[in-house]
């Protein structure tokens, strides 16, 4: 008697990567197993996943941060969008996050003074809304660099409600 032949099969879906091997009924069984089962449940996890990427950030916030030559700054297309001191700080800390992750900068992470630098606002008014903001989640200290501060995924996901709620009053 001879032996049933042995099926590989290798199923890539998004970053998981499985591969199958035995008869063709059982790789059968199992790729369908495998789609059936693991396939919606990535979905799901996909819907309830939040990172933001340096390409989504760049999209959502060009119209009002830049890079420049002196670093990430704040610079809206348009003067009509009222920006509170709290949204110019969380927009400075972000577009500090876009200079990181496209390799402009080393540290998306700002002290006060940097920040002021690059604002032109009062450094009482940032330490006071870095605090109101580290309070919430949307900001958090830097843990090797105590005096620095980095917007956080939360933060991002607050700032873009605000910015769309503001540009769309526009």
């Amino acid at each position: 008697m001879s032996q049933p032949e042995t099926v590989s099969v290798s199923v890539t879906v998004g970053d998981v990567k499985v591969q199958f091997s035995g008869t063709a009924d059982s790789v059968m069984a199992s790729v369908f197993n495998f789609l059936s089962k693991q396939v919606p449940s990535m979905d799901l996890a996909k819907r309830i996943s939040l990172n933001y990427e340096a390409t989504e950030l760049i999209g959502r916030y060009a119209h009002l941060v830049k890079i420049t030559p002196e670093g990430p700054r704040v610079i809206p297309d348009s003067s009509d969008t009222k920006l509170s001191d709290k949204d110019m700080v969380a927009l400075q800390l972000v577009s500090a996050r876009i200079a990181k992750d496209t390799g402009k900068v080393q540290d998306d992470a700002m002290q006060v003074s940097e920040i002021q630098s690059a604002t032109a606002l009062n450094p009482k008014s940032i330490s006071s809304r870095i605090s109101e903001m580290a309070k919430a989640g949307y900001v958090a200290r830097d843990e090797k660099e105590p005096g620095k501060y980095r917007i956080t995924t939360a933060g991002i996901h607050w700032l873009n409600s605000i910015v769309e709620k503001k540009v769309s009053r526009s």
